[in-house]
């Protein structure tokens, strides 16, 4: 799946399934006057306005790269993954917690029993939720199998969606207990301390999302282990001594540019030179005339230029086939 596409399938999938959740959530809540129920229906209109964002982000980065911008704007999904993160920390969190604890310290008792609709509605709810946390999980393995390493430099627009999700349904679980603990004991406490931890999930994973957002926005370098192999690709062309610099930094997903400075060496460009015998023919047809000599030598010199710009590029290229994240590559002779 190409970059410039990647998590518009989740995003939509979890924006219309929230939708939907959000509108049936809200009628329940203010029918029933669950806080829980509140708590749910502020966490799913949140996920609803921080996937609009998430699509914002999706759209701007495509744009190719400018004057303004050389490196394009794939940075931009990223900021606007932050601000959706913040979203869900302010108005998922925030709103949902103040309500459920001023419901506790209220004693409201309005609430006797369980209601059956919010338990509809729950359930009709979790199975929307964890459809979308599945498509959100099976974009995020495209086809490679499920472990801990995926999630490193996954896309943050996808992860935010999986996140999302799943502390949907792990909310949408604590709000069905809350209801059957209420029934079982008749004692409404359960039904605001379940929207006070639904608040205080929220506001982990939105934690977790700002955390991972920036990261990227400050610019996020290659991993060690593909670093270490880079600087061993580039030691190994004779015309590199040593590596005295190298920068790596995020500028989309799995997208890098690296900047590196080497110490130079001309001597195997020189001995590319005298193996191909241009310049002993050319000294041999004009030994006894210092003049053109000295127009050999300048000749010569203006070739070196060309023949280091070439093995750079070379270099660079060795570089992008082997490490395809790598985009841009800026090397430097010191």
């Amino acid at each position: 799946m190409s970059h410039k596409t990647e998590g518009s399938k989740s995003v939509v999938t979890a924006l219309f399934g929230n939708i939907f959740v959000t509108i049936i959530k809200t009628i329940v809540s203010i029918y029933s006057g669950s806080s829980s129920m509140f708590a749910e229906s502020v966490h799913s209109f949140a996920d609803t306005l921080n996937q609009s964002l998430l699509l914002i982000g999706i759209k701007r980065s495509k744009r190719p790269a400018d004057e303004s911008r050389g490196y394009g704007y794939g940075i931009e999904r990223f900021f606007w993954s932050l601000i959706s993160a913040c979203g869900i920390l302010f108005i998922g969190a925030g709103i949902s917690v103040y309500h459920s604890i001023d419901s506790l310290l209220s004693h409201n008792n309005k609430i006797s029993d369980i209601n059956y609709y919010t338990v509809v509605v729950l359930l009709v709810a979790l199975i929307i939720e964890g459809a979308t946390f599945l498509v959100a999980l099976k974009e995020l393995k495209n086809k490679r199998k499920l472990s801990h390493k995926i999630f490193i430099d996954a896309d943050p627009i996808i992860l935010a969606v999986i996140y999302e999700d799943g502390a949907a349904v792990i909310g949408i679980l604590v709000a069905l207990t809350a209801q059957v603990l209420m029934h079982f004991t008749g004692n409404n406490i359960y039904d605001s301390m379940g929207g006070i931890i639904v608040g205080l999930i929220l506001g982990f994973l939105a934690i977790i999302l700002i955390v991972k957002n920036y990261q990227y926005i400050i610019g996020k370098s290659l991993n060690e282990e593909t670093t270490e192999e880079i600087t061993e690709l580039l030691l190994e062309d004779p015309c590199v001594e040593n590596i005295s610099e190298f920068k790596s930094v995020a500028i989309d997903i799995n997208k890098y540019r690296i900047y590196t400075t080497v110490e130079w060496n001309g001597t195997p460009l020189y001995e590319e030179i005298y193996e191909a015998g241009d310049l002993k023919e050319e000294f041999d047809n004009i030994k006894d005339d210092f003049k053109e000599f000295t127009k050999l030598m300048f000749k010569t010199t203006d070739r070196i230029p060309r023949l280091v710009g070439n093995r750079i590029d070379e270099i660079e290229k060795k570089i992008k086939d082997r490490f395809p994240q790598i985009v841009y590559v800026d090397i430097e002779i010191n």
